[in-house]
């Protein structure tokens, strides 16, 4: 078994962090009137990118363990969805959030349950979850908002402690990091993280070290299942209502950042920093773009073209450590 931390460096991809700093000078320097570096600019990077980073993050983990989950798009509407409910019905929007969390272990659940017990592939499993609950949402919600504002109101510190600021820096981003960090304190210092990478690795091998890797993969579709309780909470606050198209394109958009952040698809190989910094660059990429003012709806092909490059490039990077 790896020592604790070990991981964090072996599975280290410099490429990546080459590739951020790089982006990140180019829009610096072409951007109109540097607007890239404006304050305002940075702010609202900061303030949308956990929306889609928090659930990536976990994604990212999951893919370790080498499967995959595409059911996010509909489970944050779910979530918010009942949160809208609960504040409905009176309850304290705190009060709220934490009866959520058992409900999203319990999606994550499901879906964990499903792919170990029916050995049928993620893709398939997660994909007929996603549209099942997709239209368990739009028939409950008859696809029409929900505005929460009035029941937000009332609790200043909940809004605060959400989607505040502290002098300029979004609450969003200390929990984006705060997120990172946990999982990664998780993924590279417990022996739970040994396990999501043997169980990528090699799953009977790891079942012959004692592993039970039916539980980590569970596991870890339960962490997602947290994650978009959090997530579709924390961007129903921003919006102020509810909406059943809330997440619409996380999957691909997760996916891509965790292979941006030299993910392997087979599984095994991966790190909680390169993940981060897999956000991170689609994020920024699609900031970039816009204030260049590249086509709206154009902005996916460069996100695609940078998909396909930065996924060459890590698989030349691994054929070459192998």
């Amino acid at each position: 078994m790896k020592k604790p931390g070990s991981s964090l460096i072996l599975n280290y991809n410099i490429s990546t962090t080459i590739a951020f700093i790089a982006i990140v000078v180019f829009f610096i320097i072409f951007t109109p009137n540097h607007l890239f570096i404006d304050i305002r600019n940075l702010v609202s990077i900061g303030t949308l990118m956990p929306d889609l980073g928090i659930v990536a993050l976990g994604i990212g983990m999951l893919m370790i363990c080498g499967e995959f989950d595409l059911s996010i798009p509909s489970l944050i509407p779910l979530c918010s969805y009942v949160f809208a409910i609960l504040l409905m019905k009176g309850i304290n929007p705190a009060l709220a959030l934490v009866i959520l969390l058992p409900l999203g272990a319990v999606l994550g659940f499901i879906n964990g349950i499903i792919v170990v017990k029916t050995g049928l592939p993620s893709f398939i499993i997660t994909l007929s979850t996603m549209m099942f609950w997709k239209g368990v949402i739009f028939s409950l919600s008859h696809m029409a908002p929900i505005s929460i504002t009035k029941y937000i109101n009332p609790h200043p510190y909940f809004e605060k402690m959400l989607i505040g600021t502290i002098g300029k820096l979004p609450i969003q981003t200390i929990w984006f990091v705060g997120v990172a960090i946990i999982l990664g304190l998780l993924l590279h210092f417990n022996k739970f993280g040994n396990w999501i990478f043997a169980t990528g690795s090699n799953k009977e091998a790891a079942r012959a070290m004692g592993i039970n890797t039916n539980m980590v993969k569970t596991t870890c579709y339960i962490i997602i299942g947290i994650l978009c309780v959090f997530a579709g909470t924390m961007q129903s606050v921003r919006l102020g209502s509810f909406n059943a198209t809330q997440g619409i394109g996380f999957e691909m958009k997760a996916i891509a950042a965790v292979v941006v952040g030299g993910i392997s698809l087979r599984g095994g190989i991966g790190n909680m920093l390169n993940i981060f910094l897999g956000i991170l660059i689609i994020k920024v990429l699609e900031n970039g773009l816009i204030l260049m003012r590249a086509p709206v709806f154009g902005i996916d092909a460069f996100i695609g073209l940078a998909l396909v490059l930065f996924a060459i490039i890590n698989n030349f990077i691994q054929r070459r450590l192998a």
